[in-house]
């Protein structure tokens, strides 16, 4: 009877270990509870468990049972110990007699912790080495099949409730992530305007496609007076949280200085002082490309500065299309790079067109870009429909050409149409 109950308690003791293993724990409350586990289930004195970091390759304490602070701290463990190596060879070392056994690394604080025999079992999950359990007693020869069937047992337990803990980990980490990567999409969202505004003797129309949940891309529209309006479009060389703060902050400083200062300042002089924003922002390897009009109604006229963007499309009735290159260097590199402007006529029928990179530059599966070159026919067959359509028709004939394919760049374009 007394050994029928010995095996139900040790199988109720394997089970609250399995239960480990399937829960969702963080690992170091796994851990915890897995050493003094082991303990009562192998009827021992006390564990230890050592988990493998992969960057030293050292066995690091994780977790202690009966074990005191001072032989935690005893000293590090390594993978050329000769009993690490057998451990991880797929064998259970049983060293019987620890004051005696030349195998062992630290004997002054083994005896000191009053500990004799020592069974050490390798955890390991599908293969992968994830670290060591082991078992002490103060007893000389504690360790026999039994004990090592058991020790193997919960090992495999712990390995599986260890990976089981990293993964959930993992998750929660995930979680948050997206978390943040949600609230930056949702900021980055306010950004761009939800619609063209309303300005007498103009037809606007602007579109945004993200490749991924944020992006890079910006463009805004604002008024300075009843004839007058802003148009940009810009792209911080970036993706994810960090493109969309450095979004944030440019269209903050972009706003402030055109909004207040254009009409007292020249638009170059606005330019240089984005792009002193942008040098003392940009980290290495960060820059953002800007293309900044400012359409006047009343004259008839785009004044425009280019700072290293894809040139915009002028599209003068009936006459060909005018490129708008004029400008500069990208902003961010340079705090003393000097910026051109350059003002064109703007009459009833011309159109606007401008975009980023990522509508020419999108592939299809064969690799092929839809280009320049197929953007110009689109405008060639549409140049006088509405900004509206316009828009729509060139992504129209883009996403037939790309199909499915994934793309790896955000994709703006904006239409301003003189109807007066």
């Amino acid at each position: 009877m007394a050994k029928r109950q010995k095996k139900l308690k040790l199988s109720d003791q394997i089970y609250q270990i399995s239960t480990l293993a399937a829960g969702n724990f963080e690992l170091q409350e796994v851990l915890d509870r897995l050493a003094e586990a082991a303990v009562k289930v192998t009827d021992t004195t006390a564990c230890s468990i050592r988990l493998l970091d992969d960057n030293t390759g050292d066995l690091k304490m994780r977790s202690t049972y009966g074990l005191s602070e001072e032989y935690r701290n005893k000293g590090p463990v390594t993978l050329d110990e000769p009993v690490i190596k057998e451990a991880f060879s797929g064998r259970a070392v049983v060293l019987d007699d620890m004051r005696l056994d030349p195998r062992v690394r630290y004997r002054e604080a083994t005896i000191r912790e009053g500990l004799i025999s020592q069974l050490t079992v390798a955890m390991t999950f599908k293969g992968k080495p994830l670290g060591v359990l082991r078992l002490y007693s103060p007893e000389p020869n504690r360790f026999n099949r039994q004990a090592i069937r058991v020790a193997r047992l919960v090992a495999s337990q712990c390995a599986t409730a260890i990976t089981n803990a990293r993964l959930f980990a993992e998750a929660l980490e995930g979680a948050k992530m997206k978390q943040q990567m949600d609230l930056a999409a949702a900021v980055q969202r306010r950004m761009i305007p939800e619609k063209a505004p309303c300005m007498c003797g103009l037809d606007l129309a602007a579109i945004y496609k993200p490749c991924h949940e944020i992006g890079g891309d910006l463009y805004d529209f604002f008024a300075i007076d009843d004839h007058r309006i802003i148009v940009s479009i810009a792209d911080v060389i970036g993706k994810g949280v960090p493109a969309a703060i450095m979004m944030s902050m440019f269209r903050g400083a972009m706003r402030a200085y055109a909004d207040g200062g254009y009409g007292r300042h020249e638009m170059r002089e606005i330019i240089q002082k984005l792009n002193l924003v942008a040098c003392r922002e940009c980290r290495n390897g960060e820059f953002i490309t800007l293309l900044l009009a400012c359409i006047d109604i009343q004259d008839s006229t785009i004044t425009y500065c280019n700072c290293g963007h894809e040139p915009g499309l002028l599209l003068p009735a009936g006459k060909p299309v005018q490129n708008l290159e004029k400008g500069g260097l990208v902003m961010g590199l340079m705090e003393n790079a000097q910026y051109e402007t350059e003002t064109l006529p703007f009459n009833k029928n011309d159109c606007l067109l401008l975009y980023t990179d990522g509508l020419i530059d999108a592939v299809n599966f064969e690799g092929k870009m839809w280009g320049k070159e197929r953007l110009l026919n689109v405008l060639d067959l549409y140049r006088e429909s509405s900004s509206a359509q316009l828009v729509h028709t060139i992504l129209g004939y883009r996403r037939r050409f790309v199909g499915l394919a994934s793309q790896f760049d955000d994709t703006s374009v904006l239409a301003i149409r003189k109807i007066e």
